[in-house]
């Protein structure tokens, strides 16, 4: 059964704990040549030192999520994610009421996606993640949404989609 081309149950759901990292702009590091071709390219690194690591969890989580659900075929066609990241609340942020991670150090949604789900695909839990074309993302701080975690992290749920007519 489907709602709006999404299946109600998800194929595979993924708890990831850590501290997400967004994977952002790359810096110049000079050129290298390769050995086998001989062309000359440009050397680009990670600017963020959080990137890998947050990468290494997700994979790790996802791997963890496959064996639980005995998926060992990678998803493949049309999928859709549902994405709840979870960040630390800054100290100096009220405590009582509602507030909203909209500050550069909770980093940029589209960013947390790209490197969560590099580190799906590196997982294998999907054949590419070209195939996720429909995504739900949600950023919050701890206890302030329903599928937020106790901690940072990420809750993520993929789900195959119906036939779009």
């Amino acid at each position: 059964m489907t709602v709006t081309g999404l299946e109600t149950q998800p194929r595979l759901t993924i708890t990831v704990h850590g501290r997400p990292a967004p994977q952002g702009s790359k810096r110049y590091a000079g050129h290298r040549r390769n050995a086998a071709s001989g062309r000359v390219s440009a050397v680009l690194v990670e600017q963020s030192k959080r990137v890998k690591p947050w990468r290494a969890l997700v994979t790790s989580a996802t791997q963890h999520a496959m064996r639980d659900a005995h998926q060992a075929v990678p998803l493949d066609g049309p999928l859709g994610a549902d994405i709840t990241f979870t960040v630390l609340k800054p100290t100096s942020a009220p405590k009582r009421r509602r507030t909203w991670p909209t500050t550069r150090h909770s980093g940029d949604l589209d960013k947390l996606l790209r490197s969560t789900f590099d580190g799906i695909a590196d997982a294998g839990a999907v054949v590419d993640d070209a195939r996720i074309i429909r995504v739900t993302a949600t950023k919050t701080f701890p206890g302030e949404h329903p599928d937020a975690l106790d901690q940072p992290g990420a809750l993520i749920r993929l789900y195959t989609l119906g036939d779009p007519t």
